[in-house]
């Protein structure tokens, strides 16, 4: 009775996924007429807000289905059914910090999904020279990490750059010890990049505090330093260890709530969404309360700033320039009209991006 019941539901799965798959193909025959259109009006095939909206009425839909199917997994699942979608319209071309298993690849696939080109390239500057050079339509860059602050290469090339944020990934960061022996006492050298080894700088002193620690580009060239070297260990992702081969020795040995930021760049700012920050960078004249002054018409706009952040500007000594995120799309009538009254007080402005917020 009971194998034959289990039968019978078998049947009915079968039966569901081949109607999923029916209206796959239908979906990405629509997606296809979609991508003629837009070829046709000369549109973006890559539409963040677009995606962002049917995320988030897919997610409250799902309350009226009585979310059986974990509301979690809705936009998971279909950032790959919309990524492969697109694909039938265009083949996006997205660069990335590698080599292959770095976080920035893990970054980049949680926006962009699985059916993109990845590029991977050898340092952040040359994700801005694969964009500018037209060999890639996006790239995914490191900013900021709430253990180790500030990515300031990426914001120096922000403003030297002719290019625009188009969205952002907070993505928690896992850091593992990865090697061939499983032996902790065994192990000599530590490879990884600096920020990861400063991330698990208490777990090395008292675990491995005999062990050499070694800077390299990334935790993915960490990887494949360790890879052939029975006395060396790497701090690098699960998906670097599969990728080389490696087992994981110890798991999570990085302090807790390790978030990075990631930002998304591109050559245009994207629609607005409804939910969306833009970033822009300023600098100060020399006179007593100019930041009050400069910052004055984001509250007299109503504007919520979540972000401000001083760099040498590197034109003359003390000399500063402010990277600034507020609330809102810079389309938004409001949010112009702070950030023009904003740039008339500034020596100094450019608007970096506006794009949908990560969720």
């Amino acid at each position: 009775m009971g194998t034959d019941k289990l039968q019978e539901l078998r049947n009915k799965i079968d039966n569901i996924d081949e109607q999923i798959l029916k209206l796959l193909n239908e979906r990405a025959k629509l997606a296809v007429e979609v991508g003629h259109i837009k070829k046709e009006n000369k549109m973006p095939i890559y539409v963040p807000s677009r995606e962002k909206k049917i995320f988030e009425r897919l997610e409250s839909l799902n309350k009226k289905y009585g979310e059986v199917f974990p509301t979690k997994y809705i936009r998971p699942v279909f950032r790959e059914i919309i990524s492969a979608c697109r694909s039938t319209e265009e083949t996006l071309k997205v660069a990335y910090l590698g080599p292959k298993a770095t976080f920035t690849q893990e970054a980049a696939i949680e926006h962009f999904g699985q059916a993109v080109e990845y590029i991977p390239v050898s340092t952040i500057k040359d994700v801005f020279e694969e964009i500018i050079r037209g060999n890639a339509d996006y790239g995914v860059v490191p900013v900021e990490n709430t253990i180790e602050g500030i990515v300031n290469y990426t914001l120096d090339l922000l403003v030297n750059y002719p290019l625009k944020i188009t969205g952002e990934v907070i993505l928690e960061i896992s850091l593992h010890l990865i090697g061939l022996n499983p032996d902790k006492n065994k192990i000599q050298k530590v490879y990884s990049h600096r920020h990861a080894l400063a991330e698990c700088r208490d777990w090395l002193a008292k675990n491995l505090p005999h062990a050499q620690q070694i800077e390299v580009e990334s935790t993915a060239k960490a990887a494949e330093m360790a890879k052939d070297d029975y006395e060396s260990a790497a701090i690098a992702s699960e998906a670097a260890a599969d990728i080389y081969g490696l087992q994981v020795i110890e798991r999570k040995i990085d302090k807790p709530a390790n978030f990075t930021r990631f930002l998304v760049i591109g050559k245009e700012i994207p629609p607005p969404s409804g939910k969306d920050k833009t970033t822009f960078v300023f600098s100060l004249k020399n006179e007593v309360g100019a930041l009050y002054k400069t910052l004055e018409p984001l509250y007299k706009h109503g504007i919520n700033m979540t972000k401000i952040e001083s760099r040498p500007s590197k034109r003359e000594a003390w000399d500063y320039i402010f990277f600034t995120d507020i609330e809102g799309h810079i389309s938004e009538p409001k949010v112009k009209e702070a950030l023009d009254e904003l740039e008339k007080k500034s020596p100094f402005f450019k608007i970096l991006g506006s794009y949908p917020k990560a969720h």
